[in-house]
C-alpha cells in the first residue's frame, strides 16, 4: 500500500493540481491487517451423514413427480434420438463388417413374414417420426412461438397424432 501511495505522490507532483488529488489519496489510504484463522478441523462424514444429521431434506427425484405431457414428451424425444444414433451406427458398422451386398439381404427380407415385417418398420419408423416431428415443435420454439401452457399442449398432441399416423403410413409402405 505504501508504495502504491508513493507512486500516485510521484505522479501528482508533476501535475499541477496535485494538492487536491493527494489529499483525497491521503483521506482514502487506509490500513488493512490480515488476520490468521485456522482451518476447522476436517470431519470424517461424508455428504449424505452431514445432510442426514443436519436434518435436511433430500432433492427430490423423477419418482416423486406426477408425469406430465411435457416432460414424457422430451424424455422420448432423447431417447428417440438415441435410437437413430444407434440405427445409424449399425447400419454403418454393418455395410462394413456384414459379407454381402445389399440385394442379398433386400431378398432376404422377402422371405419374412408380413406381420414381422411390419413390425420391422414400424420399430425403425416410430423413432424416425417422432423425432422430425418433435424436431418441428422444438424449431418453432427456438424462435419463439408457442410457449404458453395451452400451446405447449395443444402442439404436444399434433405431435403424437402426427407420429402415429406417420409411422403406420411409413411401415405400411
Amino acid at each position: 500500500m505504501l508504495s502504491v501511495y508513493r507512486l500516485v505522490n510521484r505522479s501528482c507532483n508533476k501535475i499541477s493540481l496535485a494538492n487536491n488529488f493527494q489529499k483525497n489519496v491521503i483521506i482514502s489510504a487506509r490500513a488493512v491487517t490480515m488476520k490468521i484463522v485456522p482451518e476447522p478441523p476436517s470431519s470424517d462424514q461424508d455428504f449424505f451423514e452431514k445432510n442426514e444429521q443436519l436434518k435436511r431434506p433430500q432433492s427430490p427425484h423423477l419418482t416423486i413427480y406426477k408425469p406430465q405431457i411435457t416432460s414424457m414428451l422430451s424424455i422420448t424425444h432423447r431417447i428417440t434420438g438415441m435410437v437413430l444414433a444407434g440405427y445409424v451406427t449399425a447400419f454403418g458398422i454393418g455395410v462394413l463388417i456384414l459379407p454381402h451386398d445389399w440385394p442379398h439381404y433386400i431378398s432376404a427380407l422377402e422371405t419374412v413374414s408380413p406381420a414381422t415385417l411390419f413390425l420391422g418398420k414400424l420399430l425403425v419408423a416410430f423413432p424416425f417420426s417422432y423425432h422430425f416431428w418433435n424436431g418441428i415443435r422444438h424449431l418453432v420454439w427456438d424462435i419463439g412461438q408457442l410457449f404458453k401452457l395451452k400451446e405447449v399442449y395443444t402442439t404436444g398432441y399434433i405431435v403424437l397424432g402426427t407420429t402415429a399416423v406417420t409411422t403406420v403410413i411409413l411401415s405400411l409402405l
